[in-house]
């Protein structure tokens, strides 16, 4: 995780490559407007054109559980543009969905990487959502890094371990 350009994308595909694994990237994004076509379209052409692609907005466990594999590395990205999209989508899907992912990721076979946003360190938000959002974001976070192996901060293209694996 890491702020916005912070080169958390950049990393996560590299972990990915690392893996040695068939990496399948699942995207979370929307095109809803012309800033997010374009991108969506830098994304696309930064990754492997080899790399598998799922394009899932709201039922993220469901697609984890479909593409999971020994053989696989699952890329999200990303958690706060999926959360974004849940917030829109109302309380319940919210409610739901997040519980689901909690509750899939640690039985998931292969690798996944996670990539989010980082939002919770500059100032609070005067507007209510972009409050609720801020928060709901630190809950998740906090919820998916105790699932995770390891937890890596990226700020200025430079990765802080905040927790690794046992030896």
């Amino acid at each position: 995780m890491g702020g916005a350009r912070s080169g958390k994308s950049a990393l996560a595909q590299q972990r990915a490559l690392e893996s040695g694994l068939n990496v399948i990237y699942l995207a979370t994004a929307q095109a809803n407007d012309e800033e997010m076509v374009a991108r969506i379209a830098r994304h696309r052409a930064e990754r492997p054109a080899e790399w598998g692609l799922v394009e899932e907005p709201l039922a993220l466990a469901d697609a984890l559980k479909t593409h999971a594999a020994p053989h696989h590395c699952l890329l999200v990205d990303c958690l706060t543009l999926w959360l974004s999209n849940l917030l829109i989508a109302g309380e319940e899907q919210l409610d739901r969905e997040t519980r689901r992912l909690l509750d899939t990721l640690p039985s998931l076979p292969g690798s996944v990487v996670l990539v989010s946003n980082e939002v919770g360190q500059g100032i609070v938000p005067t507007n209510p959502l972009a409050r609720r959002f801020r928060d709901e974001a630190g809950r998740l976070h906090q919820a998916v890094a105790s699932c995770c192996d390891r937890v890596t901060f990226v700020i200025a293209g430079l990765p802080l371990i905040l927790k690794d694996p046992p030896a």
